[in-house]
């Protein structure tokens, strides 16, 4: 190659190269603009602090089973206006339908938690608890703070390890499709949707390992939400509405009772542990 031509291919690919880095800037520009004014619009209409639902669900029943609630702000039930409309308060009223027995659910969700905060949530619980059943939904906020999937993932398998040496049960709702949030603008939201199933899929693959069963939110309730928005989200378009709890906590069900060694066949979206 001759010298005139060295230097041609070496402007030709300098100049492409600073062409594919400034289209990568302007891109990440537009994201963080767009992340900003998504976060705009859905502000904090709901606060940061859910309703408290723990106390024993049809005490009447008696024989209570102690059901545990771990991870982020749809755990925890944020957009529920009463504490029967929580995920909580919904899956435990299910299940003492289903059982016959009282519930009495407790819950160490926080709202804006991530998966790296679940070993907190387990160490604040008093050293004698010891749960029947135990349902963790967390992800979201994984996903919005660019969490990396293997630590998010590697996170929730350590939670689920420590309950079940505890002899609990455990359900895990895999992160919801990022891509139904329609306050996001596009491309964001469907680099979100594709980051939210990427992670979803590493969770469930750890839950299973480390025996628990899985539940994905994204097949079973996510269809609702994106056909229905108006009336499966809340108030601030982001978290669930009263229906969007009641829809999630019977989806799940099955695998609560599942897990509790009351069912055997579990429906489409489902993973049992193994």
């Amino acid at each position: 190659m001759t010298r005139a031509r060295t230097r041609a291919l070496v402007l030709t690919t300098a100049t492409g190269a600073g062409m594919a880095a400034g289209a990568a800037l302007a891109g990440r520009g537009l994201l963080h603009r767009q992340a900003a004014a998504a976060r705009r619009v859905i502000g904090k209409p709901l606060g940061e602090e859910a309703i408290d639902a723990d106390r024993v669900w049809k005490k009447k029943y008696g024989d209570p089973i102690d059901l545990l609630l771990l991870g982020d702000s749809i755990a925890a039930g944020l957009g529920a206006e009463r504490p029967k409309e929580t995920l909580g308060g919904r899956l435990a009223r299910g299940l003492a339908k289903q059982t016959g027995r009282a519930v009495r659910l407790r819950t160490a969700a926080r709202v804006g938690s991530e998966s790296s905060m679940l070993a907190d949530q387990l160490a604040g619980l008093p050293p004698a608890y010891r749960p029947d059943v135990a349902v963790i939904v967390v992800g979201g906020n994984d996903v919005t703070h660019r969490v990396p999937v293997a630590d998010s993932a590697k996170h929730l398998e350590e939670a689920v390890r420590v309950l079940r040496d505890l002899g609990a049960g455990v359900v895990v709702g895999t992160c919801p499709d990022l891509g139904a949030l329609r306050p996001v603008p596009q491309p964001l939201r469907a680099l979100g949707s594709r980051a939210s199933r990427q992670l979803a899929l590493a969770q469930e693959a750890a839950a299973v390992a480390a025996g628990a069963h899985a539940v994905s939110l994204a097949h079973v309730v996510g269809p609702f939400f994106i056909t229905n928005p108006d009336e499966m989200f809340s108030l601030d378009r982001f978290h669930p509405s009263a229906l969007g709890y009641q829809r999630t906590a019977k989806a799940m069900l099955p695998s609560v009772l599942a897990a509790l060694g009351l069912r055997d066949d579990v429906p489409f979206g489902h993973r049992r542990p193994g």
